[in-house]
């Protein structure tokens, strides 16, 4: 009996059949592997005012002369470069988040931030140099920022991993201080992006703040209720837009939560009332960063300041330790920032 003629093309359909089978795995491998980069354990966001990053060039129509190489603060490339690079190796630097001394779910994992919101960065050249020229370079993040009409020329940012955020759109929010005859100040930053969640994948919003300065008087104070309501406004809008959206707000609202900004605000504050704070003014801490999540953001742990050993030094004058800053008045002191980052851990479920 010739077996050959009958067989032929029932393996020949066999074969094909566990080819069909072997691409299927694969498929199924590679969607398992790009959930798994997505999904699972926290989402980290960090947020920091590192204090006047501004590259060394004048920007045309921003009062930025003071950090200009022939300024009185002699701001040069080297200067500008090390601060640079001191600032993102505090964000590449994998922090272990701990309260009490226990690590925490992520659970307590060391990990880079999924997101990173900063405030006091001049244009898209610092962030440029951040992004691409840094040791951030590896770790791949994207950003989009602010381009305000604040008279210094400061700005806010976001960095992203696309990995784990996929941003869908971005803008810049206006503060109305001119329409009341007010200096203008920073705008808010608005970004939107899926993320995994329990349920698949769901949309994230990211505003990130820089609320006008305390040493304003009472311009200021008005300024930056002006910048609240606008903050507060954009907030309630989204809260509208579906049953349960996820919403995160970080930044410097140069106020603590007992300031008339946070009044009836529509947000859960997640301030460590343990920690001492992000700021230290004369001897005193004070939290004037902040991270503010809707309800259904879950968060397991506070809010925590980075207190990494060289974003610190000992306070001579008052006692205690204060944050290691760039400047000393006009004198060039070395370090990296007058605020402590703060770190966040959450979870979509």
């Amino acid at each position: 009996m010739d077996f050959g003629v009958s067989l032929k093309p029932k393996m020949e359909q066999f074969m094909r059949r566990m080819a069909l089978l072997m691409v299927a795995f694969l498929l199924l491998g590679a969607v398992r592997g790009q959930q798994g980069e997505g999904s699972g354990g926290a989402f980290r966001v960090l947020f920091w005012n590192v204090e006047n990053l501004f590259d060394t060039v004048h920007d045309e129509g921003f009062s930025d002369e003071e950090f200009l190489p022939q300024s009185e603060r002699r701001w040069t490339s080297h200067r500008y470069w090390q601060k640079a690079t001191e600032v993102a190796k505090v964000i590449a630097a994998e922090l272990d988040v701990q309260q009490d001394g226990a690590h925490h779910e992520r659970i307590g994992e060391e990990s880079v931030p999924d997101l990173v919101g900063l405030c006091e960065v001049e244009n898209d050249s610092v962030m440029v140099l951040l992004t691409r020229r840094s040791v951030l370079r590896e770790l791949h993040y994207n950003y989009v920022m602010t381009h305000s009409e604040d008279t210094r020329g400061i700005d806010v940012a976001l960095l992203y991993q696309p990995a784990r955020f996929r941003l869908l759109e971005s803008r810049s929010l206006r503060v109305a201080s001119r329409e009341h005859g007010l200096r203008p100040t920073r705008d808010i930053l608005y970004a939107k992006g899926l993320v995994r969640s329990g349920g698949g994948v769901d949309t994230l919003h990211v505003m990130v703040v820089h609320l006008p300065s305390r040493a304003g008087g009472r311009e200021g104070d008005r300024n930056r209720e002006l910048a609240a309501a606008r903050l507060w406004g954009a907030v309630d809008s989204v809260l509208h837009t579906s049953a349960s959206p996820k919403v995160v707000v970080m930044g410097d609202f140069n106020a603590a939560l007992g300031d008339r900004v946070f009044r009836d605000v529509p947000l859960r504050t997640t301030d460590d009332a343990r920690a001492q704070g992000t700021y230290s003014f004369r001897g005193f801490w004070q939290w004037l960063d902040h991270v503010l999540v809707s309800e259904s953001v879950v968060t397991r742990q506070a809010a925590r300041p980075v207190e990494l050993p060289w974003l610190l030094e000992e306070n001579m004058t008052y006692g205690g330790k204060m944050p290691r800053r760039t400047f000393r008045g006009p004198t060039y002191h070395g370090g990296i920032s007058d605020h402590l980052p703060v770190v966040l851990d959450m979870w979509f479920e």
